[in-house]
């Protein structure tokens, strides 16, 4: 016969199911508070019941954002302050912008209202021919593109669809100051016309000449295509690292075989300093009505090479020489 249970054991069973009861309620609740924590300002619950009071979420620590990383500038190709600025040169220089300056050390030795903005002609080709040299082979064979041969004066002639050899394009830009050689080499290096521009003013802002806007390879056409002596005199210190370059400014003539039925041309440099100012080996020369008569000399004498920038002269031949006799002559005392 079965003895009947105490019903004491009842009421430890009914506890032990109430205590687990209340257990996973405060789980329950302990978990509704951490999660909506997590998600921002919470609610702070009672575990005995009653209302629920707002309340903020602790402060997140702060995220320290990482510094930027600022590209370093480029270091100045020239620097000052000229060393012969003293001189007074009688009569006085007949340019509206000068500068000399020593190519070894980028040290300026004279200046003249050096970073006044001005049309540059076809020294604008020193430019064309820095970025070209990158992008081109002077072995590479280039066609003619049909757009070339319409550009204005000054022109060689090429005609459309004719295949050169890109170093004859080189001597002929920069010799014989061709417009069409240095369309043709623009296209040939970049596509485009104004593709090859923006190269040309990508490379005057890595360069860090802020004072310059090129606006086509030849510089043909004055408007929005300008520098300054200082800017030049820069420019020119970078070209003539290149070996190249070097080499096609200093010539002075230079006879090339041509396809029939031209069959031969003779490029024969616009710079008049070669060959009547001693030691001179460059660079360009440049005109158009508003620019003026410009002239990128230089010139090496006792292992210094020397660079005079003159814009707008009257006499452009005699300010560079005068120029470049200063600095050598101070070079000897």
């Amino acid at each position: 016969m079965l003895t009947p249970m105490a019903l004491p054991v009842l009421e430890r069973v009914e506890r032990t199911h109430v205590r687990r009861r209340q257990v996973r309620r405060r789980r329950a609740t302990a978990l509704l508070v951490v999660v909506t924590l997590g998600a921002g300002a919470g609610w702070l619950v009672s575990p005995h019941g009653g209302d629920a009071r707002p309340v903020k979420a602790a402060p997140r620590p702060a995220v320290r954002e990482p510094e930027p990383i600022l590209a370093a500038r480029p270091a100045p190709l020239l620097s000052g302050p000229p060393q012969l600025q003293s001189h007074r040169f009688t009569p006085p220089l007949t340019s509206r912008s000068a500068i000399l300056v020593d190519v070894q050390s980028g040290r300026v030795l004279y200046e003249l209202r050096t970073r006044v903005r001005r049309p540059i002609a076809s020294t604008t080709k020193i430019m064309t021919a820095l970025v070209a040299l990158k992008r081109v082979s002077p072995a590479e064979l280039i066609t003619v593109d049909r757009t070339v041969p319409r550009v204005p004066l000054v022109k060689e002639g090429l005609r459309s669809g004719e295949r050169v050899r890109a170093w004859k394009l080189f001597y002929g830009m920069l010799l014989y100051s061709g417009n069409d050689d240095a369309l043709a080499l623009a296209i040939a290096a970049a596509g485009s016309r104004p593709t090859f521009v923006s190269l040309m003013n990508d490379e005057a802002r890595r360069l860090g000449l802020h004072h310059s806007h090129f606006a086509s390879p030849s510089g043909v056409v004055d408007r929005d295509n300008y520098s300054t002596a200082w800017d030049l005199a820069a420019l020119t210190r970078v070209a003539l690292r290149n070996e190249r370059f070097r080499t096609i400014v200093a010539t002075k003539r230079r006879s090339v075989a041509w396809s029939p039925p031209t069959f031969a041309k003779v490029y024969v440099n616009k710079n008049l300093l070669l060959g009547s100012y001693r030691g001179a080996n460059g660079v360009k020369t440049g005109y158009t009505a508003k620019a003026g008569r410009c002239l990128v000399a230089s010139a090496t004498r006792g292992g210094r090479t020397l660079v005079a920038v003159v814009l707008h002269a009257r006499d452009p031949y005699a300010d560079a020489r005068r120029l470049l006799n200063l600095g050598f002559r101070s070079m000897q005392s």
